[in-house]
């Protein structure tokens, strides 16, 4: 799927090599979602229910493997849907917000003129975003983030729930709530505890949570693994 979207024109060659480095720790993992990941969803979840402006970011990698699970967590969560490359060109942008309306997304952000603010500190490619998604977001789901623009995004005052397979990534140390699980798994799973936790309070759950611990728990699972 990584592959046949570099072909189509809108995943860069580079995210293959990202993909590669995340399976190389779902192998260590057992390719499964460990209970660690499972609790940062669910926690992750409530965080994005309780959001005012809830904006999940999209990337070429994240909508070749999972389009439509992310239109329908969107859709539970009554969240905006910006999309932000690393590599950006209009080309890409427009190729990804093809997919996703096929998939039933409306009014995706982040294409083109859209994407005209400037996240401080971060001068590239990547740093520009919507005004009216991740700019003025509360909460953002970044799955395949880099780490310097999840720092920025927490120097904002925004909470950064990130899906990343490394533990010991920035991206991973440096958001709110570190889902350490294969995307493919973690934005169906997210789908299915939306609907579970849509009418709950979820107050104690994100309260009671402690990324830093979570990342040492699982860390210690992957090295017993290996």
């Amino acid at each position: 799927m990584i592959v046949e979207a570099m072909k189509q024109g809108y995943l860069a060659d580079a995210g293959l090599i990202a993909h590669g480095r995340g399976e190389a720790f779902d192998y260590l993992l057992g390719e499964k979602t460990v209970p660690e990941a499972e609790l940062a969803e669910r926690v992750g979840v409530a965080m994005l229910l309780q959001a005012e402006k809830p904006v999940i970011s999209v990337n070429g990698n994240t909508v070749a493997l999972v389009a439509k699970e992310v239109v329908e967590l969107a859709g539970i969560l009554n969240a905006k849907i910006e999309i932000n490359l690393f590599y950006r060109t209009v080309e890409r942008e427009r190729i990804i917000e093809g997919i996703l309306a096929e998939n039933g997304a409306e009014g995706v952000l982040g294409v083109g003129d859209n994407a005209c603010e400037q996240i401080p500190g971060l001068d590239s490619e990547r740093g520009k975003v919507s005004r009216e998604g991740i700019h003025a977001a509360d909460v953002v789901l970044v799955p395949l983030e880099d780490g310097d623009r999840d720092e920025a995004l927490v120097a904002m005052g925004k909470k950064v729930i990130a899906i990343d397979l490394n533990p010991l990534s920035r991206t991973s140390q440096k958001a709110t709530v570190s889902i350490v699980d294969n995307v493919t798994r973690a934005i169906p799973r997210m789908v299915e505890l939306a609907k579970e936790l849509k009418d709950s309070n979820n107050s104690e759950l994100i309260n009671n949570f402690d990324n830093k611990q979570n990342l040492t728990d699982i860390t210690k699972r992957i090295r017993n693994g290996i």
